[in-house]
């Protein structure tokens, strides 16, 4: 069986690999534009950092080790140029020859992966431009960095890649400042959650600037400005991370299907409208695990994911994929993401009856050293109570919160049938009840009528008014508000009404809910807590 393989890097040299030790008879190649495979693309915002110290760790396989390693022939510097569906051939040009070439095959794969979007915007082409997708970008940027040459510089994107960027500069002494078009980063995070990232990151030194709109970079030979729709702001460099677009032109003379997106279209075997033609990678389409429907996903998680199994797919195996959730998690200052799942909105757009809630938990138990809290703000049916997604901030490990989480997805888990797990606990790890117990336990309380609360976006939105702020914190906290101490309530309060409206705010949310707990047996009957309390709401 002849197979070829459009492109190396993640999703192409696994389903090689793979395809290679299921059946050492056949006969694999791919085909890269690239003088380099298999590289650590997500790991260059780090060499920028000099978190990882040698380029040379950025590649994982030359062509050579990985012909050694599993037995498939890589062609470098060789760019496909044209698919023929129907004669089972492929046309490709090698760049140091300048000659075309035609290959046959039996099977073809397309894991031709993406590029960086390059804006059609004055200076782009300016020394001190950069992206960042391949080790070249992460080296040249370091280089111009250690000759001394960037002292300010400014990210275009608020992305994963764009944030890890901007931390790895800022660890190198740069002043760092991130623009985006959007009004919230990073994409896939709440409104209440984008504003305390963007706080933060603040308080780090990397200034954030949303809603704001790259119009050309400025300078005489190299980077000197760059011009936004609403101010000029001095740089040195400017790395663009405002998104990424398949690579797909190629195919645009073939029948074979691509979305609207240009990713190719693709069934749960990865197979595209030619039966044997498949496509893996940044290049293709996946489906989302929860709504059944098409999208992408430009994960090396994904890509290696996909590529094992359609390996075994082609050996005779007949494997369903069932797709993402978007997981997906990223190191900032002194602060790590994470999500999985839908949204908010997105799970609402799906026609899920949502309940949230916003919890501040310990990390893991409070008297052990470097322990500190996470925010996290789950998602569920409230009919069926089943979970739909997570987001987690935190100085600590958020990613078990998210692969809990995926878990549970995956498996079409309740927050019943997660309220009771055996997860591991020790001081050094976690608290007794995990952070992820405690935050369905919540949710279940609030489903329940146990709990009732305001979220962070609602209170943010103007919706507590009427409400009197009462400081249910260990000590007073909040100033010029009335101060209600947990430990003393015995009784009625004969400075408040029992129906009136009181909004019970402390640190994290614990104490407030203990408060109401107990104003609700000495028949209070109009409390709110404010998921967040102080940790996450600006009061």
């Amino acid at each position: 069986m002849r197979v070829l393989i459009i492109g190396g890097v993640a999703a192409g040299t696994k389903v090689a690999a793979k395809l290679k030790r299921e059946n050492r008879d056949s006969n694999i190649t791919i085909l890269t534009e690239s003088k380099d495979i298999s590289y650590a693309g997500c790991g260059l915002p780090y060499y920028v950092g000099n978190v990882i110290h040698n380029k040379e760790e950025l590649i994982v396989n030359t062509p050579q080790s990985f012909f050694e390693l599993t037995g498939v022939n890589v062609l470098t510097e060789t760019k496909v140029t044209k698919v023929n569906p129907k004669e089972n051939t492929i046309e490709a040009l090698g760049l140091k020859t300048n000659e075309t070439c035609t290959y046959e095959y039996d099977k073809l794969i397309i894991a031709s992966g993406a590029q960086p979007i390059k804006p059609p915007i004055d200076g782009i082409d300016l020394d001190g431009v950069f992206f960042m997708r391949t080790p070249e970008d992460a080296i040249s940027l370091r280089d111009s960095i250690e000759a001394n040459k960037i002292k300010r510089a400014t990210i275009v994107g608020g992305g994963f890649i764009g944030l890890e960027v901007a931390e790895n500069l800022a660890l190198q002494g740069v002043k760092v400042t991130v623009i985006d078009m959007a009004e919230m980063i990073p994409p896939g995070f709440e409104p209440e959650f984008t504003e305390y990232i963007a706080d933060h990151l603040s308080q780090h030194g990397i200034m954030v600037f949303t809603g704001t709109k790259l119009e050309a970079i400025i300078g005489e030979g190299k980077v000197e400005k760059i011009k936004t729709d609403k101010r000029i702001m001095k740089t040195d460099a400017v790395i663009l991370s405002i998104g990424i677009r398949p690579n797909t032109e190629f195919l645009s003379n073939t029948d074979i299907k691509l979305m609207p997106n240009r990713t190719i279209e693709v069934n749960n075997f990865f197979q595209t409208n030619y039966e044997n033609i498949y496509a893996i990678g940044d290049c293709a389409s996946v489906t989302n695990r929860i709504t059944k429907k098409p999208t992408w996903s430009p994960m090396g998680s994904t890509a290696n994911i996909t590529g094992r199994i359609l390996a075994k797919n082609i050996n005779g195996k007949t494997i369903n994929y069932e797709g993402v959730l978007g997981t997906g998690v990223a190191k900032l200052p002194e602060l790590n993401i994470g999500r999985t799942g839908l949204t908010e909105s997105a799970a609402k757009d799906e026609g899920y009856d949502v309940v949230t809630v916003v919890t501040v938990v310990d990390d893991k138990a409070h008297y052990y050293p470097d322990s500190s809290f996470f925010i996290v703000k789950m998602l569920a049916d409230r009919k069926t109570k089943k979970l739909l997604g997570l987001q987690v901030l935190g100085q600590g490990a958020v990613d078990k919160m998210i692969d809990i989480a995926v878990t549970g997805i995956t498996m079409g888990a309740t927050l019943e049938d997660m309220e009771n797990m055996d997860l591991a606990y020790a001081p050094p790890f976690s608290t007794a009840i995990h952070p992820f117990t405690h935050t369905v336990n919540v949710l279940l309380n609030k489903i329940n009528g146990e709990f009732n609360t305001i979220t962070p976006y609602d209170f943010a939105t103007g919706k507590a008014e009427g409400y009197k702020i009462i400081d249910a914190s260990i000590a007073p906290s909040l100033k010029g508000v009335p101060y209600i101490d947990l430990s003393k309530v015995n009784g009625e309060l004969p400075e408040f009404n029992k129906d009136e409206k009181l909004l019970l705010v402390c640190a994290k949310g614990k104490r407030a809910y203990m408060l109401q707990n107990r104003l609700k047996h000495f028949g209070y009957t109009n409390t709110l807590v404010l998921e967040g309390g102080l940790t996450l709401n600006q009061i």
